[in-house]
C-alpha cells in the first residue's frame, strides 16, 4: 500500500534521474534512510520505479498521478492559514490560470508568503522542501491541481505534469 510520502520521494527520484543515494534522498527530503528504502520498495511494488535500472516507470507514474492520486490520497482541507501557494495559485497553473478573488490554496507553513485556505498537504514536510527546491514544489503543486481542481484546472495540471514526466531530468 502505497504512503503519500511515496509521491514525494518518485517526484525527487524524477528529477534526480539514476544518480542519488539513499543518504542523499533523506538528507534533502527530511526523511531516515530507512524510510526512503521502504518507500522505494513499495513504489517498485506498486510498478512505479524499476530498481534494476534505477528509474521511475514514467508511463505508470503519469497514469497514476492523473487518475488516481485524488482518490488515493484525497484533499484534506483546514481553515483559512498562511502558507505556501499550491495548486492553482502557484507556478506553473498561476500564469494560466486567473482566479482572483478567491482565497488560494495554500500549505499551512508559518514561514508561508500567502495567506489562504489551509490544503494540508501530502507529506508534512513538503512546504518546506517546496521552498527548497523549486522544482519539485511546482511537481507537488500540479499534483494538488488534480487532487482537488475542478474539471478545467485538472486538464491543465495533468497536461503540464504530463509534459514535465516526459522531460524532467536535472
Amino acid at each position: 500500500m502505497l504512503l503519500p510520502q511515496d509521491i514525494l520521494i518518485l517526484l525527487k527520484l524524477l528529477l534526480l534521474g539514476r544518480e542519488w543515494t539513499y543518504d542523499q534522498i533523506a538528507r534533502e527530503l527530511g526523511l531516515s534512510s530507512s524510510a526512503v528504502h521502504r518507500s522505494i520498495e513499495r513504489v517498485a511494488m506498486a510498478g512505479l520505479y524499476r530498481p534494476e535500472s534505477r528509474e521511475v516507470n514514467r508511463p505508470s507514474l503519469a497514469e497514476f498521478l492523473v487518475h488516481g492520486v485524488r482518490y488515493a490520497f484525497p484533499a484534506d482541507w483546514g481553515g483559512e492559514a498562511r502558507g505556501v501557494p499550491t495548486a492553482w495559485a502557484a507556478e506553473p497553473l498561476a500564469r494560466k490560470l486567473s482566479l482572483s478573488g478567491k482565497n488560494p490554496p495554500v500549505w499551512p507553513d508559518p514561514q508561508g508568503s500567502v495567506f489562504g485556505i489551509a490544503l494540508i498537504p501530502l507529506d508534512p514536510r513538503v512546504p518546506e522542501v517546496a521552498r527548497r527546491d523549486e522544482l519539485l514544489g511546482e511537481l507537488l503543486a500540479l499534483v494538488d491541481g488534480i487532487r482537488i481542481g475542478g474539471a478545467r484546472e485538472r486538464g491543465l495540471a495533468a497536461k503540464e505534469l504530463e509534459k514535465r514526466l516526459k522531460k524532467s531530468r536535472r
